[in-house]
């Protein structure tokens, strides 16, 4: 069978953002959708899908750089892709973002957004993460110019994230800006150490070596808690590199170390063991404490996590005598943020660890009006449930990217709550979602979030009515 060849389209101009990060260009009545470029770039792009009236490329040369970009400020940019939008300026990013929102209201939920409101943007652009997690890999990522240099090998013990498509090399870090330090000096503490010590790091390829990973979060309150994972027990090794990290990184406060024998990186199954410290983080958000564990969920922008849940609280419009139903309601920060405005909260998730956390965090804030059940929506708000604990007046749904079920859309019809406040990380699914809703409900405000600078992912909190209400 004879291999298609690569197709290309030369000089296409970039004229418009689309969504997701790509920017469009029209060439012979084609709409061509474009990675890793931006309006105003001009392009010679190879197609990755081809179709009649549409297609998808990646440039392979830049004949001009659009007259918006900037100088961007790591120098690992174009390669990591985890700060995709470095060359734009951060007010344009925040543009694109705004457009995205509104496109997708309007043409895939069908959504009159007469009151969509300005995004809110972030004050702290770089160092804003509360977590990260490095890999470490026996095989780094190569550049197209370190490919033809005999110097530079792809061999040996490095530190960072995977490659884009790339499952098993790692893209590999000197300074990363994501996370305030000691953030790249516990990466390097770790690194360094295990490569003195004589420590395999892990080939991702054939599922063997002891150094694999290392998950980090630092809380506002200033707790820090770290989690080396490793591929296997070695106890005197594993000791020598945990006494060094906090001999070297007194800031930590807790320090867990967690043995992953699988052939994937998912925390799932894992129990964390731990070696230093409180066995929690505590974070903040106003004047409410929530308990971190090595598996918890939470928001990994904290100052802007606040800004989102304000907004959400402000569209929720509690005035003490509602009751309150947190949707896929996680370790419970939404519902707890908003229970001063409530007579009673009542969270939902599949999760049972999740509901535990939501349970401890509520304890911890002193509450005794909230609720927190671990299934399905679908079947535990039944009559019975209602019978219980009354039936919903404001509800607040935060489903993941995919969005929320068909079966859940339906649920929330049938409990018709006079209000409704869907905060989603994926437009385009809320998008969807508002339409089916649409036939009891209408949007009456839309605000957009920024909640990662520099990437294309885009927060939006929207509020219904019931209509005829």
């Amino acid at each position: 069978m004879r291999k298609k060849k690569n197709q290309f389209i030369r000089g296409l101009e970039l004229t418009a953002y689309a969504a997701e990060g790509k920017s469009l260009g029209r060439t012979e009545g084609k709409v061509v959708f474009v990675e890793r470029a931006v309006p105003g770039d001009v392009v010679d792009v190879m197609l990755t899908r081809n179709k009649a009236d549409w297609a998808e490329g990646i440039p392979v040369e830049f004949i001009s750089y659009s007259p918006d970009r900037v100088e961007p400020f790591c120098d690992h940019f174009g390669i990591c892709g985890g700060c995709q939008w470095q060359m734009l300026p951060y007010e344009k990013q925040l543009a694109y973002k705004q457009q995205q929102v509104y496109d997708q209201l309007t043409r895939i939920g069908g959504v009159a957004v007469e009151h969509l409101l300005p995004i809110v943007g972030c004050t702290q652009t770089t160092g804003y993460r509360n977590k990260l997690e490095f890999t470490f890999c026996n095989r780094r990522y190569l550049s197209r110019e370190e490919l033809g240099n005999p110097d530079i090998s792809a061999e040996g013990s490095f530190a960072g994230f995977h490659a884009k498509g790339v499952f098993d090399k790692v893209v590999h870090l000197g300074h990363c800006h994501l996370m305030q330090e000691p953030a790249n000096l516990i990466r390097d503490t770790l690194r360094n150490k295990a490569i003195e010590l004589g420590l395999p790091f892990y080939d991702f390829k054939h599922h063997h070596g002891f150094m694999r990973g290392v998950q980090y979060r630092l809380c506002s309150t200033g707790d820090l808690m770290v989690n080396l994972i490793v591929g296997y027990e070695k106890a005197e090794a594993r000791k020598a590199l945990l006494d060094h990290l906090l001999q070297t990184v007194p800031a930590i406060t807790t320090l867990y170390y967690t043995i992953n024998t699988k052939q994937n990186d998912s925390m799932f199954g894992l129990e964390p063991q731990l070696y230093f410290g409180a066995p929690h983080a505590t974070e903040m958000l106003e004047d409410f404490k929530f308990l971190i564990s090595p598996k918890s969920f939470f928001q990994t922008n904290t100052q802007q996590a606040e800004a989102l849940y304000r907004i959400t609280r402000d569209f929720a419009e509690l005035d003490g005598s509602q009751v309150l139903y947190d949707l896929y309601c996680g370790t419970g920060s939404i519902g707890i943020f908003c229970s001063k405005g409530a007579s009673r909260v009542i969270g939902v998730e599949l999760v049972q660890e999740a509901i535990d956390d939501a349970k401890a965090n509520a304890a911890l804030n002193q509450l005794q009006h909230t609720a927190f059940y671990a299934g399905d929506v679908i079947d535990i708000c039944n009559d019975d449930f209602f019978a219980s604990h009354g039936r919903p007046d404001v509800i607040i749904t935060d489903p993941p990217r995919a969005g929320m079920h068909e079966k859940l859309v339906r649920k929330i019809l049938d409990m018709a709550a006079p209000t409704v406040v869907y905060v989603s990380c994926n437009p385009a699914t809320q998008a969807r979602d508002l339409r089916l809703l649409a036939e009891k409900y209408e949007v009456t405000k839309a605000q957009p979030v920024d909640m990662f600078p520099h990437t294309h992912h885009i927060e939006n909190v929207v509020q219904l009515k019931l209509k005829n209400a």
